[in-house]
């Protein structure tokens, strides 16, 4: 893509589980891929926007090139910087779902920037109740294991940081992680990895720990060898403890409805003046609803609009627009239709997110490249 240097860049995370697999067949039954939540869902109260249904892509299946190949194109029509594919080693070498980034890695389609998120937590089968309780089983555990585990896992990626298609910042490959403090031995892992790349040609890995959530702060990163941080401020809205949250979470269990939150107050809480650190990468947030995997035991957010998505997109810019050096953002998310969370077309407002996404990115990118301009 024609970047200029100064440019806002932004990734959209990509969620690769649209093709079946053996697993998810034994799990939850044959043929089952993420299209069988989203098929199955049911609104829940009136005003209710449920099922959501695909517009342009329709419901793909990403075995298939030629889907992957629409996604790309259309990502890049719409100013979109590159995908960010969820990644999913368990230890001792075990991957599920990766059959379409293997694919795209080793077709060299579509010619589109990407880089990995290494989503390091644990599946677990998750029953919810009409009451939206829920009963958790464990399906695969992740694992780390010691130094040699950490070594085949990077020989198993170092031809994807070779791709001349995968995204770096400052020369190395960007490599970012879902959960870093649930990484007992991070530090030693981010050291070794240092260091293969070294030894194999790369000037290092650039490491994102993703931080926001419930399970850890950048203040507990900062000193564990990460280059950079990516704030996701969604899960800690909805994790919010205190005597209102807990009557209401009674309110809930007793009317069978799920946790609401009207998305034009809660995208205030997504931007805070800590994203204006150089080393923050914030994190754009078009819309939530989860009832499709959990129904009453879920969160949403309700009333994300294309008009009320551009204000959030406004604070985000607004704060990339003053920072030097990168200016990287990422956009949660690109395709989990199962979270009520995308950015590709649905049939109620078709491409509009997306137009309006390539509206005000083309508006601060003419910006900021006219701020570095004053300054130089």
């Amino acid at each position: 893509m024609n970047n200029k240097k100064n440019d806002i860049r932004a990734i959209a995370f990509y969620l690769p589980q649209y093709h079946p697999i053996p697993e998810n067949d034994q799990w939850w039954g044959k043929g089952f891929t993420e299209w069988t939540n989203v098929g199955k869902a049911k609104p829940l109260f009136r005003g209710h926007d449920q099922p959501k249904v695909p517009a342009d892509l329709g419901y793909y299946d990403l075995r298939l090139p030629e889907a992957r190949i629409a996604q790309a194109e259309m990502a890049k029509k719409y100013g979109i910087d590159g995908f960010c594919y969820y990644h999913y080693w368990f230890g001792e070498g075990k991957q599920l779902l990766e059959r379409p980034f293997n694919e795209v890695l080793n077709s060299g389609s579509p010619d589109f920037p990407f880089m990995l998120c290494w989503a390091n937590e644990s599946w677990h089968s998750k029953f919810w109740s009409y009451e939206g309780v829920y009963s958790k089983k464990m399906l695969i555990e992740q694992k780390y294991g010691d130094e040699q585990e950490y070594e085949r896992h990077f020989h198993a990626l170092l031809g994807a940081f070779k791709d001349p298609r995968y995204i770096k910042i400052e020369g190395k490959p960007a490599f970012m992680i879902y959960k870093p403090l649930e990484f007992p031995d991070i530090e030693n892992f981010i050291r070794k990895w240092q260091s293969l790349a070294i030894e194999n040609g790369l000037k290092g890995v650039f490491f994102i720990g993703q931080y926001g959530n419930p399970w850890g702060s950048r203040a507990e990163m900062v000193n564990k060898g990460f280059d950079a941080f990516n704030s996701v401020r969604l899960f800690k809205l909805f994790y919010r403890r205190g005597f209102i949250n807990k009557v209401l979470k009674k309110y809930r269990s007793l009317t069978h409805r799920p946790h609401i939150f009207k998305y034009k107050k809660a995208m205030k809480y997504f931007i805070t003046q800590e994203d204006s650190n150089s080393d923050v990468f914030p994190t754009i947030i078009p819309n939530w609803d989860h009832t499709p995997r959990s129904r009453s035991g879920g969160n949403l957010l309700q009333d994300s609009t294309p008009e009320v998505f551009k204000e959030h997109l406004e604070n985000v810019f607004s704060v990339l627009k003053n920072k030097t050096g990168e200016r990287f953002c990422f956009i949660k998310s690109w395709n989990e239709w199962g979270e009520g969370n995308y950015i590709e077309p649905d049939l109620k407002y078709g491409l509009k997110y997306l137009e309006i996404f390539k509206e005000i990115k083309e508006k601060y990118n003419k910006e900021c490249n006219i701020h570095v301009s004053v300054i130089d």
